[in-house]
């Protein structure tokens, strides 16, 4: 069973129109679709959805999805919000099969980084590449987040997307499309480092030697104008 159940109504009336009375009445229109199952349409309320999509485990975790009573096990893929108001406008959610893999976009956690040789450090950046990991496994062995354990990070150390320790059954699908594709989640570097790669000015800031030397040089006498007799 899920760890985390949302309520929705089923609906019938679809379309623009249809949704905006949706919205006036405080309800969220949305969808659920996969799993071999014909799309449903549904509702739900948007006072408790906007609370729930405050919560990380909306984003990364298997909901159990209740919809008049019948609870179908989703993952969210969609979300509208409104440009400025605190509205959500659509939400779609796709059913799960058990027995098929999926891949799914799972937040970073990390830890110790302020016990770490580097974290104990003045003067030093730790800067996180990467917040969240695309992993692919089976429903099941889906977590809800990757701990990234920095208490050895030394000044200077990289923490490549190969060095994370993933659960059993959870596989990195980037990985296996070569070396290339092992970025870095986490930098260690001291702060004079990070200044000086900042400083150096890009081709853009750097003029052509053409445009330095006529910087240079002055500009030329305007001719003199006849004297008037």
């Amino acid at each position: 069973m899920s760890k985390h159940t949302i309520n929705a109504t089923s609906r019938k009336d679809e379309g623009k129109g249809a949704s905006r009375r949706l919205r006036r009445a405080g309800q969220v229109p949305g969808i659920v679709y996969g799993a071999h199952g014909a799309p449903q349409p549904i509702q739900l309320n948007h006072e408790k959805l906007w609370l729930i999509q405050q919560n990380e485990w909306f984003y990364a975790s298997i909901l159990g999805l209740d919809i008049d009573g019948s609870v179908q096990k989703v993952l969210l893929r969609d979300l509208q919000r409104h440009p400025y108001k605190q509205l959500v406008m659509h939400v779609d959610f796709q059913r799960i099969d058990e027995n098929a893999p999926i891949r799914f976009k799972v937040p970073l956690h990390f830890i110790n980084q302020d016990i770490s040789p580097a974290g104990k450090l003045a003067g030093v950046v730790i800067t996180h590449e990467l917040n969240d990991v695309e992993v692919s496994a089976l429903p099941k062995d889906l977590p809800e987040f990757i701990e990234v354990d920095l208490s050895a990070l030394a000044v200077g150390d990289i923490v490549h997307l190969s060095a994370l320790k993933l659960p059993a059954g959870v596989t990195i699908p980037e990985l296996k499309l070569g070396k290339e594709h092992d970025l870095a989640v986490v930098i260690a570097k001291h702060a004079r480092a990070v200044e000086d790669v900042a400083a150096v000015p890009t081709a853009a800031e750097v003029p052509s030697t053409k445009a330095a030397k006529a910087a240079a040089a002055p500009a030329a006498a305007a001719p003199a104008k006849p004297k008037k007799k």
